[in-house]
Parts: structure tokens; C-alpha cells; sequence
């Protein structure tokens, strides 16, 4: 089959990922912080700044097929055509529901760790409370979820700290940031049949250094404590008190 033929034969094969999202439709934009810290740009002039660079073009895409499911992910096999030889290639997208990762700050401006074995690394790491969104389900819902199962404990003001793409290389959805402060113990850990973990308690420069020096590198959680560099004060995500 030759490039024409695959183009007319994949105008009408169009699988849908996992999250409902169609080529074209567009990736939801993370929510911006509020304010500019420091009297700098404000992030809608940054995002027009970088709009403005120099961009290669999109990919046009042929066949999509659904691929194996692998609980957490599944995969999507596209056909897309290179821009500069024409030729079709295969690349994989795995499909996966939004995440969420939460800088919890106790009344005593302590951060809440959660230490976990991970079997990517096969090593136990520090990370903060996180998890998957569920269908149906707003993410600043469920991070406070999140947030309660794994530590026990509930916030009285949260903060968006917006969204990053976790690795636009081959995955498809969002990690959202939030900002939990004044959390309190109000219950026993909920934890599922897969997760075994324990708790502890660093003050947030601690944090900051440990993440500067890669002595905490989960790239989730990096990119989460940097969104608190410069923060002011600012209105919550919404959620109240939990």
C-alpha cells in the first residue's frame, strides 16, 4: 500500500482514547497561578511569547487503532505521516485517565510525604499524596480524595497550582497541582489492596532543598513544590473547606 492509499484508507478509521478526547479537540490548558511573582510576565503573555517560536509542523494522522490494555494504560497505535519524507510511521500513545499531586501543608506548615514502594524503580520513594481521577470526576475532587485515603488527613484551604503533561512523548493525559494548607487529622489511612504506605512530616524548605539537590526526584513532585516558588496570596481552587 502505498502513502496515498493508507491516507484514503485511514480517513475513516478514527478510534477513541479512554479520556473521550478526538485528534484536533485540543488538551485542556493547566488552570495559571495567579499573579505574577515578582512583577514578571504574567502567564497569558509567556503563552503568547512562546506561541511565537519557531515550530515544526503537526503530524498529520492516518490510521488509529486501539492496543493492548495494561490496567493503568492503554495503548493506541497511530499511523502518522512525517512532515519533510512523507512516509507513514507507527507511534504509540498510551491512553490514561488525568492525575493529580497535592503539596499538603499541616497546621504546623509541616509537608505531608508518602513513602511507597515503586516498581518502575524498584526502590521506595518520597513523593507527595496523588493518585488517578476517576471518571466522572473533577480533579480538585479528587485530590482532596486522594489526599484523605492515603494520609488521613483534610485541608482547610486549597490552591490550584495548575497542570503539567507528565511526558507528551507517548502519554495523552494531565497531572494537576494542588495547594492543600491548614490539614488536620481527621482519619485512619484508607488504603486499596495495592498500596502500602507510611508517612512522614518535613517542613517545606526541607522539601525545597531535598528537591533541589535530587534528594527527592519524582519529576511529579518537582514540578509541583517549583509551582510554590513565588506565590502570593490568592483565592482557593474552589473546594473550601474539606
Amino acid at each position: 500500500m502505498n502513502n496515498g492509499e493508507q491516507a484514503r484508507d485511514d480517513a475513516g478509521s478514527d478510534v477513541g482514547d479512554r479520556t473521550g478526547r478526538r485528534e484536533g479537540a485540543g488538551e485542556p490548558e493547566g488552570q495559571p497561578l495567579p499573579g505574577a511573582p515578582g512583577g514578571g510576565p504574567c502567564p497569558a503573555s509567556l503563552k503568547s511569547l512562546v506561541d511565537r517560536l519557531p515550530s515544526p509542523p503537526a503530524w498529520p494522522l492516518g490510521r488509529r487503532s486501539a492496543g493492548r490494555d495494561y490496567f493503568l494504560f492503554r495503548a493506541r497505535i497511530e499511523q502518522r505521516q512525517h512532515p519533510r519524507s512523507g512516509r507513514w510511521l507507527p507511534r504509540v500513545v498510551l491512553e490514561s485517565r488525568d492525575w493529580v499531586n497535592v503539596v499538603a501543608l499541616t497546621e504546623a506548615g509541616e509537608v505531608i510525604l508518602v513513602r511507597q514502594f515503586r516498581f518502575g524503580t524498584a526502590a521506595v520513594t518520597t513523593e507527595l499524596p496523588a493518585g488517578m481521577v476517576d471518571a466522572g470526576e473533577a480533579p480538585l475532587a479528587a485530590a482532596q480524595r486522594e489526599l484523605l485515603e492515603e494520609t488521613g488527613f483534610a485541608a482547610a484551604r486549597w490552591r490550584s497550582l495548575g497542570s503539567v503533561a507528565p511526558n507528551p512523548a507517548f502519554l495523552d493525559n494531565r497531572c494537576h497541582l494542588f495547594l492543600a494548607e491548614g490539614c488536620r487529622l481527621v482519619a485512619e489511612q484508607r488504603l486499596d489492596g495495592g498500596e502500602d504506605i507510611a508517612l512522614a512530616f518535613w517542613p517545606l524548605e526541607q522539601v525545597r532543598e531535598a528537591v533541589r539537590l535530587g534528594v527527592i526526584d519524582h519529576s511529579l513532585v518537582v514540578c509541583a513544590i517549583s509551582r510554590l516558588e513565588g506565590m502570593g496570596a490568592g483565592p482557593d481552587a474552589g473546594g473550601g473547606a474539606a
